[in-house]
């Protein structure tokens, strides 16, 4: 089978094209493409079938696991592909390790360390019970997000593009520093005994819950990450779209009950701002997966991410 090889502008990527067998998948052809240019590899590579001249549709875009015949159907023994560089990629373990790591490290400095006198603050500085449980409930969260990292979670997309390891830490590196700064200042006012004890208390039970939705993502798809779309079923997914977004956001809520800083409100806003838009889009696309029509499954009312707001 001859295989065409071409940019968005029709040039030709692969000078002369790719002979390849007709039995090949798709997967093959990215590594044949590699073969021949070198920087290409293939998790760098999107592979798509060329549109007719003015359409507006998406373009198909070529499974990697799927065989090369079935967009073959009609076209003969040939075959052009659209190729695009999707530009340098690391692993999404590689970057939710870096992402997580920053928050793990940089909190315990401003607990441990007394910074605050380098910035002018004289007084010494006596550590409340509140900040020591804060800084293990915090460290607790970020080494959990690690080990789901590495044995839990299962990616739809086994990488992402290297800039996102910039923005991402930059985020996450960012607020933890933000947070640690003022839960840890020499000025701090702790809030009382009890309002401790039920934000914290409230928090490790939806960090709890969180891990155990993390697991029940994890059984939807197969050991590769292979697996379409399917229902959510089973504990907190009976009622809520996302309830590893509605257990994150909660837990995040639990800390700042208990430690009630402005920076920890903040970094709950925005991040339940990011995870809301994550959640409607994922709950739309549900939807409109499963519509009820033509045998296929209605999807059931529920909650998208925020009970009982949203």
């Amino acid at each position: 089978m001859k295989v065409s090889v071409v940019s968005r502008s029709g040039k030709e990527v692969v000078k002369g094209g790719i002979e390849i067998k007709e039995s090949a998948l798709v997967s093959d052809l990215q590594l044949a493409i590699h073969s021949r240019a070198k920087k290409y590899y293939p998790s760098r590579q999107r592979l798509t079938l060329p549109l007719p001249p003015g359409s507006k549709v998406k373009p198909t875009v070529l499974s990697p696991k799927k065989s090369l015949k079935e967009y073959t159907e009609g076209k003969g023994q040939s075959l052009t592909v659209v190729f695009k560089d999707l530009g340098p990629q690391v692993a999404y373990s590689t970057l939710f390790f870096f992402e997580y790591l920053g928050p793990l490290l940089i909190y315990p400095v401003f607990y441990y360390v007394n910074v605050y006198k380098f910035l002018g603050y004289s007084a010494d500085r006596q550590i409340q019970p509140v900040q020591t449980i804060a800084m293990y409930y915090w460290c607790f969260h970020y080494f959990k997000r690690i080990m789901e990292t590495f044995f839990v979670h299962r990616f739809s997309h086994a990488t992402s593009p290297i800039s996102n390891v910039f923005r991402n830490c930059v985020y996450y590196w960012s607020f933890g520093s933000y947070i640690a700064y003022h839960v840890n200042h020499p000025l701090y006012t702790p809030v009382g005994d009890l309002q401790m004890k039920i934000g914290f208390g409230f928090g490790l039970l939806c960090q709890a819950a969180n891990l155990y939705c993390h697991i029940q993502l994890r059984n939807l798809r197969g050991p590769g990450g292979e697996g379409g779309y399917v229902i959510p079923k089973g504990f907190l997914f009976n009622i809520v779209t996302c309830a590893n977004y509605t257990t994150e956001i909660y837990q995040w809520l639990g800390f700042n009950i208990a430690t009630q800083t402005v920076s920890g409100y903040v970094f709950l806003a925005v991040a339940a701002f990011i995870m809301t838009d994550w959640a409607l889009g994922k709950h739309r696309r549900l939807k409109k997966l499963f519509d009820g029509k033509e045998g296929r499954a209605k999807y059931p009312n529920r909650w998208v991410i925020l009970p009982p707001f949203l």
